[in-house]
């Protein structure tokens, strides 16, 4: 998902609420022209006033891994395996930012 596509999101479910930005944004505890850079798809906005601005609208965010439970409960742990040539497993499946 890119940060256009949130910014559409959040401003279709405020207009679907009846809202102008400044009602939301009061509601949500952010400035106008933070709410106003979020639906026009700024990439920089904060993710901490984002989730606020989603909670207020009663929307949610949603992040899904690319790996299975086994796989997200060593990441979480801290832990990582390894294949018999020291190389990190993650299940056949490199995440798209990955450099190699």
């Amino acid at each position: 998902m890119t940060p256009a596509e949130i910014g559409r999101i959040v401003r279709a479910a405020r207009r679907a609420q009846g809202l102008r930005q400044d009602q939301l944004a009061g509601a949500a505890g952010v400035g106008i022209r933070f709410l106003s850079e979020l639906e026009r798809g700024k990439p920089t906005v904060r993710l901490e006033k984002v989730i606020t601005v989603l909670d207020a609208l009663g929307c949610t965010l949603r992040v899904e891994m690319p790996w299975g439970e086994a796989e997200l409960a060593e990441a979480a742990s801290g832990e990582q395996a390894e294949d018999r040539s020291g190389a990190p497993t993650g299940g056949g499946r490199r995440p798209a930012w990955s450099s190699e």
